[in-house]
């Protein structure tokens, strides 16, 4: 069994890698051969420390990754998020590889915000907004600004200090950065961003105006929402499952009715992405097994 370590798998990852397996991850979600299986959440002996296992078997590749989730690492000098990916040899059933993959998953996951974003959002995008502060928001900005040129970045957190550090560890985009209001934030946007653990709507549907593009990349367990529902009515709906989408991402807050698009079917030129300029669209990253296991697969291919 190979083994890469934290050290090791955080050298070798970029945002070029990602996007790239990511993209192709999210087109082989779409497929019929692809199986992605329920998400196990669970605890630690204190519960405020949380973990999820998400796992799933393409054409070639099959495998698991677990993710963890302690509140007070930052007290001792660690991350809160760290994972572990697993990658079964078919052959037998053994382990093929085990990759620690805490920096690795935030690539990974804005990635899929890039991906989804490139092509749903209007080209002419030129102010980003981020909600949230947290280890995850960085990584998001940097996805979104090496596929749009943003002029200006409006950060949007509950702790003044949070955003402050946020607006220093982003200066080296090279774009105009401002802590603002929800409210004032939404108004002028072109591309919105929410990377929190909300379990409320961040801000109202009539600040948003048309024409903007929405990710939400925090709504990955049943109960978490980010985007106020309303929106949901008249807005293109998309996600990188709709099936998982539905039961702990953020479009578990739609009704029956409402079409969800996989965007890999956007990729791959099946459905229609943006239907006009005015149009508001929002993607609904809940994160998939597949990310994982292409994106494993890319690190062990450089490694």
């Amino acid at each position: 069994m190979r083994f890469i370590s934290e050290s090791e798998s955080a050298a070798l990852i970029n945002h070029e890698l990602a996007y790239d397996a990511i993209y192709q991850a999210l087109i082989a979600a779409t497929q019929p051969e692809t199986k992605s299986f329920a998400v196990i959440h669970g605890q630690g002996s204190d519960s405020k420390n949380t973990f999820s296992v998400k796992s799933s078997a393409t054409e070639h590749l099959a495998g698991l990754k677990v993710g963890s989730f302690w509140e007070d690492n930052p007290k001792h000098g660690l991350p809160r998020h760290n994972a572990l990916i697993l990658l079964f040899n078919q052959a037998n059933g053994k382990m093929a590889a085990a990759i620690e993959a805490g920096k690795v998953n935030a690539f990974r996951t804005a990635a899929s915000n890039a991906v989804a974003t490139h092509v749903l959002a209007r080209k002419d995008s030129k102010v980003l907004v981020i909600f949230g502060t947290g280890n995850q928001a960085k990584y998001e900005c940097e996805a979104l600004a090496r596929i749009r040129n943003f002029e200006q970045i409006f950060i949007v957190g509950r702790d003044q200090s949070k955003a402050e550090k946020m607006a220093d560890t982003l200066k080296h985009l090279g774009v105009k950065l401002q802590i603002t209001s929800a409210k004032e934030a939404c108004e002028q946007a072109d591309i919105i961003v929410t990377a929190t653990s909300s379990h409320t709507p961040l801000f109202k549907a009539e600040w948003v105006k048309a024409g903007t593009h929405i990710s939400s990349m925090g709504s990955d367990k049943h109960g978490k929402q980010e985007l106020p529902p309303e929106l949901f009515s008249h807005s293109g709906l998309f996600c990188d499952l709709n099936v998982q989408s539905k039961l702990i991402g953020e479009f578990q807050h739609t009704p029956e009715s409402a079409t969800l698009i996989n965007i890999g079917d956007v990729l791959l030129a099946n459905a229609q992405g943006r239907q006009s300029p005015e149009q508001i669209t929002i993607y609904d990253s809940s994160g998939l097994s597949i990310q994982d296991l292409y994106i494993a697969q890319k690190i062990l291919e450089i490694s």
